[in-house]
């Protein structure tokens, strides 16, 4: 059962880093049409920002439901990769876990504005179907979301990385635990969701 959904909703400004290119709507070019900042410190950063970028956008976009805010989310963990000395080998699992966090953050802290694209989409969705079917398709992604918020950090960031495509062995190193605990702390994690999700349910 998916219950992590990718939607579509408001970008929070965020300073660009040097050389790069804003450009809205075109994935990886819309944030880096030369690459993210150069770093004298880290030759390798612009193959590990080609090679992540799509998937660190995908892992903050299942927490946030926003396409834009997931992007500035990328640029912000890229722009502290940047500052490391983690491996290039090492980087896949770093990155993810640093957009769970930071997306989790946001969507914890409650700072993020109504998206003009959820509302586009909305609008868009409304001319083709029955409205009441998107307001509570809209409802459904946003109460998962609040559910998410309710994890404890270590479940709700080990359940993001496997829905996003992460092994059983990635997640166990980007986590610093036994490759056999993650299925474990997986399912405990959708079992916490499934039961915030029937509570919150419950008293509406």
């Amino acid at each position: 059962m998916n219950l992590i959904r990718e939607v579509r909703a408001a970008p929070t400004p965020v300073q660009l880093p040097a050389g790069v290119v804003e450009q809205r709507g075109e994935g990886t070019e819309r944030v880096a049409k030369q690459g993210p900042a150069r770093s004298a410190a880290r030759t390798d950063l612009d193959e590990v920002f080609r090679g992540n970028y799509q998937q660190v956008v995908g892992v903050a976009a299942r927490v946030l439901g926003s396409r834009d805010e997931a992007e500035d989310v990328a640029q912000e963990v890229f722009l502290s990769f940047g500052r490391t000395s983690v491996p290039a080998g090492q980087a896949r699992g770093w990155l993810c876990v640093a957009a769970a966090h930071t997306a989790l953050n946001a969507l914890r802290s409650g700072r993020r504005r109504v998206s003009r694209e959820v509302i586009a989409a909305g609008a868009h969705d409304a001319i083709g179907c029955d409205v009441a079917d998107t307001v509570v398709t809209l409802e459904e992604r946003s109460r998962v979301r609040a559910a998410l918020a309710q994890l404890p950090r270590k479940q709700a960031t080990a359940l993001l990385l496997r829905h996003s495509g992460l092994s059983y062995n990635e997640v166990a190193t980007a986590l610093d635990m036994s490759a056999g605990s993650v299925g474990t702390t997986v399912r405990r994690a959708e079992s916490a969701l499934r039961e915030e999700l029937n509570r919150h349910a419950s008293s509406h």
